[in-house]
C-alpha cells in the first residue's frame, strides 16, 4: 500500500539525509573531502546518533501516513523534532565517552543535518514518493466512502485516482450496468467497492467477471482500515465480527503470554519508581482543597466485568461516575486536578491494575458502565472493544482527535470505536510499542506545556 511505501521511502531518505549531512559537515570542516580514516573515527558515534534520531522522528510522527508529506502538513514539525535531535546531540558527546573533536562540528551538523532533511521533505519525497495513478471507479455510500474519495484524489502518493463515484441509490440490478459503463468510460483497471453493501453485493458475479479482464477489485473497508488506520464503523456486522473473532481471541497465546509477562514487568518496575510522586501529590491535594487524596471507579472490563480501578483525585469529588444522558455533574477540575490529568499523574496508582491484571498497559481504555449502557445501546457492536484486556493507553488515545470524557458524547465515541476495533483486529507486540511510543511523546510534549 501506498501508505507503507511512503513511510519506508521517508526513513531511508531521513537516513541518507542524516549519513550525507554527516559528509558535508566534514567537507565545510576542513575544506575538502574527507579522508577514509576521519569518516570511520566519526563513524560508531553518528551511527548510534542516527538510530536514536530515526527513533526520535518515530516517536515524533515524522512517519506517520497522515502527516506524511506535504508541505501544508509539516507545520515546522521537522524543526521541532530536529532541536530535540540536537539537544540529544550535545549530550551524546559532551557526557557519553566518545571524543569528537573539535565540537564545533556538531554545530555545523545540525545545521546541515536540518536543511538537508527540510530540503528531502517538501521537494525531493513529493517527487520520489509519487507514482503514475491508475484509472479507479469508487463503488459505495455514506461518510466513510466520501472520506476514502476526498483522501485518494488529494493525495498523490496513493496510486490511484477516482474517475468515477457511484453511489448506490438504483435498483439492484442496474448496479452490475452503471459499473460497466462507468468502467467503459475512463478506462479503469481499479475498483473500489464496498462488498459489505447489499446493492452492491448483488453486482458481485459481475464484479467476478471483471477480474478476469486485468480489473482489480478492491474492499472498500480494507483499503480505508490501511488508509485510516481505522476500521469504517458503517461497514462492521456480524459478518466482519465473525471474520475477525479469530483475531481477537483465537490462538494468541504466545502474544497473550508475553504481552501478561511484560505488564508484570513494566507495571511493578513503574508502580514502584511512582512511589517517590505520591507524597508530592497528596501534600499538593490536601493543600489545593483538603479532600480525598484517591477515587475509586468501576470500569467496564475484559469481557464486559466490572472492576475498580483507583486514580488520584482530580476533580471537586467523586460521582463515581454515575451520568446521564445530560452529562452533568455538580464536580468541577480543581487547580491540582487539571495539572495531574494533563500529565496524567491522576492515573499512576492504575499501574497496579496492570500488575494485578485488571488492566494491561495497552488496550482499549475501559468504559464507565453508565456510559457503557448507554453506548450499547446507541452505537451497534460497541460490546466488540470488550473483547480484549482495557488499558492504560491504546490505538484511540493517540489518533483518536476528540476523546469524549465523563459525559455521553455518541457521534464520538462512534468514532473512537473505530480505532478501537482496528486495534483488536491488528493487535500485536509491533503495534503495542508503536503505541507505547507515541504515548510517551505524547506526555513528554504535555509535559513541556
Amino acid at each position: 500500500m501506498a501508505g507503507t511505501k511512503g513511510a519506508v521511502i521517508l526513513v531511508v531518505g531521513d537516513v541518507i539525509a542524516f549519513i550525507f549531512s554527516l559528509v558535508l559537515t566534514l567537507v565545510i570542516r576542513y575544506g575538502e573531502i574527507p579522508s577514509r580514516s576521519l569518516l570511520l573515527s566519526h563513524a560508531p558515534a553518528f551511527s548510534v546518533l542516527i538510530v536514536v534520531f530515526i527513533i526520535v522522528n518515530f516517536c515524533a510522527g515524522l512517519y506517520e501516513k497522515q502527516s506524511s508529506l506535504t508541505r501544508d502538513r509539516l507545520n515546522g514539525l521537522p524543526i521541532r523534532v530536529q532541536i530535540v535531535n540536537a539537544v540529544i546531540g550535545i549530550s551524546f558527546f559532551y557526557f557519553a565517552p566518545v571524543t569528537i573533536a573539535p565540537k564545533a562540528n556538531l554545530f555545523i551538523y545540525f545545521v546541515v543535518s536540518t536543511a538537508l532533511i527540510l530540503i528531502w521533505r517538501t521537494i525531493m519525497y513529493p517527487v520520489v514518493a509519487v507514482t503514475r495513478r491508475l484509472s479507479a471507479i469508487l463503488v459505495g455510500g455514506g461518510d466513510d466512502v466520501e472520506d476514502l474519495h476526498d483522501e485518494i484524489n488529494h493525495t498523490a502518493t496513493y496510486g490511484i485516482v477516482f474517475k468515477e463515484y457511484i453511489v448506490p441509490q438504483e435498483p439492484e440490478r442496474r448496479i452490475a450496468e452503471l459499473i460497466g459503463a462507468a468502467v467503459k468510460r475512463s478506462h479503469a483497471t481499479v475498483i473500489v467497492a464496498d462488498l459489505h453493501d447489499r446493492m452492491v453485493e448483488a453486482s458481485m458475479p459481475y464484479l467476478y467477471s471483471l477480474i478476469f479482464s486485468g480489473i482489480q477489485v478492491i474492499d472498500a473497508d480494507k483499503m480505508y482500515e490501511r488508509i485510516f488506520d481505522r476500521v469504517p464503523v458503517a461497514m462492521v456486522g456480524e459478518r466482519w465480527l465473525v471474520e475477525n473473532s479469530g483475531t481477537a481471541l483465537g490462538n494468541r497465546r504466545i502474544y497473550d503470554s508475553v504481552k501478561r509477562a511484560m505488564d508484570i514487568a513494566i507495571s511493578g518496575v513503574l508502580g514502584l519508581m511512582s512511589l517517590v510522586v505520591y507524597p508530592f501529590v497528596f501534600l499538593a491535594i490536601k493543600i489545593d482543597d483538603g479532600g480525598d487524596v484517591f477515587v475509586r471507579q468501576e470500569r467496564i472490563g475484559k469481557d464486559g466485568r466490572v472492576v475498580t480501578i483507583a486514580k488520584f483525585r482530580s476533580m471537586s469529588g467523586n460521582d463515581h461516575g454515575k451520568y446521564g444522558n445530560n452529562g452533568s455533574t455538580d464536580h468541577v477540575v480543581t487547580r491540582v486536578g487539571r495539572f495531574i490529568r494533563a500529565t496524567r499523574i491522576d492515573e499512576l496508582p492504575q499501574l497496579f491494575n496492570v500488575l494485578v491484571g485488571n488492566l494491561s498497559l495497552i488496550g482499549p481504555r475501559p468504559e464507565l458502565p453508565a456510559l457503557a449502557k448507554i453506548y450499547d445501546k446507541e452505537i451497534p457492536y460497541y460490546n466488540a472493544r470488550h473483547l480484549v484486556k482495557p488499558g492504560l493507553s491504546g490505538w484511540a488515545q493517540i489518533y483518536h482527535q476528540a476523546h469524549p470524557h465523563h459525559a455521553v458524547a455518541t457521534e464520538d465515541t462512534r468514532d473512537k470505536l473505530s480505532y478501537d476495533l482496528y486495534y483488536i483486529k491488528n493487535r500485536s507486540m509491533a503495534l503495542d510499542l508503536k503505541i507505547a511510543l507515541r504515548t510517551i511523546q505524547i506526555l513528554l510534549k504535555r509535559a513541556g506545556k
